[in-house]
């Protein structure tokens, strides 16, 4: 090691910082690192401090060494923002023999929000909160508004840590106290992600592996729960505040949060890592038609065409894959209902954000504990009918009542939507032939197209791309039939020309100058010049 030059007596706190972070990483190798905690770090900084000092014969104060031992620290977290979390300071068996080999070649996966002080409070929550659950009435303290349970919590955990001669610093404090606030009160570790408005979707796989989507990309985050016991009772927690279930009978179980968000939840023994959590947060601002235009997810035309068909009552069909978008479309284009209109939704887990004053919101059931009480999506839709709807908008098509949503369609019920799964608007339609052969196996599959081609006027295919962005990929109109194959002709498409810098791919949204077949909808409206406007330019 090469003796640093002497220091000024002037020197200041950052330019000693400077001069020891180099031994201190001699010290601790970037592989040491990436399982070192805060706490190992601040010894070791200690150490390469006092040894730096008597080598240089500098006198500091216990303060400023106290300050330098800081500085360090957190400078040499920042820069090893990315490593692995410390192991699990409960687990006390040895680490399997597969633990000891070589790591992959992979890259490990991003690090999310790392917070370098994170494993200080760990681990003081880890000591701490069995004792703040014996000295408080949980009960009671659940009943509290949140803002005196945390003014109780944070005399009680500062009687605590004088008590276990716990040290943390101010900011390290408030973070315990809004830990143990989010266990009580919220879903624990991941009130933090729920709150960030950048993150779409939240996935735990598990107790130490909580994935991100931000921007499009999913990335691991450093959230984790104490164990598998702990993400069960966090699943639970849900799936009761609105009177669901899940256990090993009912291991699977469609939710929804106090805010819209959408949850999916599976537990073993279905998930053998341990129970697994899906949220697809829902969206504070309401994404319109403006919006996703300004996003590029569509051009100027392909939007005044959506809002055409919207006020003109066409039956749309909206196709994409997992995680595309299409819920979010769905929202958009119902902006464009009247609002004298009678509008029934129908979801297994309500998300959809209608503005509209005269809405009917309806839920599908799961069955109770007997195995009776279900009720369907199916069911949903055939009381639908009787409910005298101007419009019917089921949130996700996947099984039987696919043929009903065709019926509503052709029997009055114009300008109903729904969504579906699939790649491509063709195969939408074998997609949506393959729900209605599922509900009556009497239709030929001639009749079942006919349906189909009668009911469905346009799709509107949604993709998500491989930069993580969302565009409208097709609009197509369904044009009728020619023998046994429905007949389309797509208005819109969306095609990739290139990519920037950046990674961001460009995309060129051609219109193909097809006369609609919805023409004759629209005049009945008094949109046909707007519509035929909008495809000529």
């Amino acid at each position: 090691m090469t003796p640093a030059a002497p220091l000024a007596a002037d020197a200041t706190i950052a330019t000693l910082r400077d001069r020891v972070m180099p031994v201190l990483k001699e010290k601790i190798t970037p592989e040491k690192a990436k399982w070192t905690s805060r706490p190992d770090v601040a010894r070791e900084a200690k150490t390469v401090v006092a040894d730096y000092l008597a080598t240089h014969r500098l006198e500091l104060n216990l303060l400023d060494q106290r300050d330098l031992v800081t500085a360090l620290v957190n400078g040499f977290l920042a820069e090893n923002i990315s490593r692995a979390p410390p192991p699990d300071p409960v687990a006390v068996a040895p680490a399997p023999e597969s633990a000891l080999e070589a790591p992959s070649a992979e890259p490990a996966p991003e690090l999310y929000a790392r917070n370098p002080s994170r494993a200080s409070v760990e681990q003081a929550k880890l000591k701490l909160q069995p004792m703040v659950l014996e000295r408080i009435d949980t009960s009671a303290a659940a009943k509290l508004p949140r803002e005196d349970l945390s003014r109780d919590l944070t005399g009680l955990v500062a009687d605590l840590l004088l008590e276990t001669k716990i040290q943390l610093n101010a900011s390290e404090r408030a973070e315990l106290v809004k830990q143990l606030l989010d266990d009580m009160l919220g879903l624990g570790p991941l009130e933090p992600l729920l709150a960030d408005e950048s993150i779409s979707e939240i996935m735990v796989n598990g107790a130490k592996r909580v994935f991100i989507e931000n921007k499009g990309k999913l990335v691991l985050s450093d959230v984790q729960f104490r164990d598998n016991s702990h993400v069960l009772s966090i699943a639970m927690r849900i799936v009761t505040a609105i009177g669901r279930r899940i256990d090993e009978s009912s291991p699977l179980c469609d939710a929804r949060l106090a805010d819209g968000s959408r949850v999916n939840i599976i537990i073993p023994p279905l998930a053998i890592d341990g129970a697994t959590i899906t949220i697809r947060k829902f969206a504070k601002k309401k994404i319109t038609l403006d919006t996703m235009l300004k996003f590029g997810s569509l051009s100027t035309n392909m939007a005044k065409l959506l809002r055409i068909a919207g006020r003109a009552r066409l039956n749309i069909l909206i196709s994409g894959g997992t995680g595309s978008g299409k819920t979010t479309l769905l929202n958009a284009l119902s902006q464009m209902v009247d609002h004298g209109e009678r509008v029934v939704t129908i979801e297994d887990a309500a998300e959809l954000q209608l503005q509209q004053p005269h809405v009917v919101r309806l839920e599908t059931r799961p069955p109770n504990l007997e195995g009776n009480g279900e009720v369907t999506m199916r069911d949903l839709v055939k009381n639908a009918l009787r409910m005298r709807p101007d419009r019917i908008i089921v949130g996700e098509t996947r099984g039987g009542e696919a043929l009903d949503m065709l019926q509503a369609m052709n029997t009055g019920h114009d300008g109903s939507m729904s969504t579906v799964h699939a790649n491509r608007p063709r195969e939408a339609l074998m997609r949506l032939e393959n729900l209605v052969s599922m509900a009556s196996a009497n239709l030929s599959p001639r009749a079942i197209r006919q349906q189909i081609a009668s009911a469905v006027d346009m799709i509107i295919q949604v993709g998500r791309l491989r930069d993580g962005s969302r565009r409208i990929t097709y609009i197509s109109e369904i044009t009728g039939m020619e023998g046994e194959t429905v007949t389309m002709q797509d208005l819109y498409t969306c095609e990739v020309t290139g990519e920037t810098p950046d990674g961001r791919l460009t995309v060129d949204f051609k219109n193909h100058g097809l006369r609609p077949h919805c023409l004759p909808k629209a005049a009945y409206f008094g949109l046909d010049k707007q519509l035929m406007e909008t495809m000529e330019s």
